[in-house]
């Protein structure tokens, strides 16, 4: 009987480069999720809601998952309190 390999992952580059990745604990899907509804730098992040940003990214994309806010939340407070943007 022959074995059925296994996917493997793909690696999204892009979201892996993205200056989101600066933020401590940020998650690669979040980073995507920003990267999807046209966010290129952290600093944009200034001033937005979490929220308001995750109803964006369910827009774009409806398997967005939850947990997604938590990170979303994480990057929002790091670009409003980081002194090295």
């Amino acid at each position: 009987m022959r074995e059925i390999p296994q996917k493997k992952k793909r690696t999204d580059y892009a979201a892996l480069n993205s200056p989101f990745m600066r933020i401590p604990r940020m998650d690669v899907r979040a980073a995507r999720a920003l990267l999807d509804i046209g966010m290129r730098e952290v600093y944009e992040l200034r001033g937005r809601d979490p929220v308001a940003l995750f109803e964006d990214i369910k827009k774009r994309r409806k398997d967005a998952e939850g947990d997604i806010l938590k990170f979303l939340k994480i990057a929002v407070d790091f670009a409003e309190n980081a002194d090295n943007l």
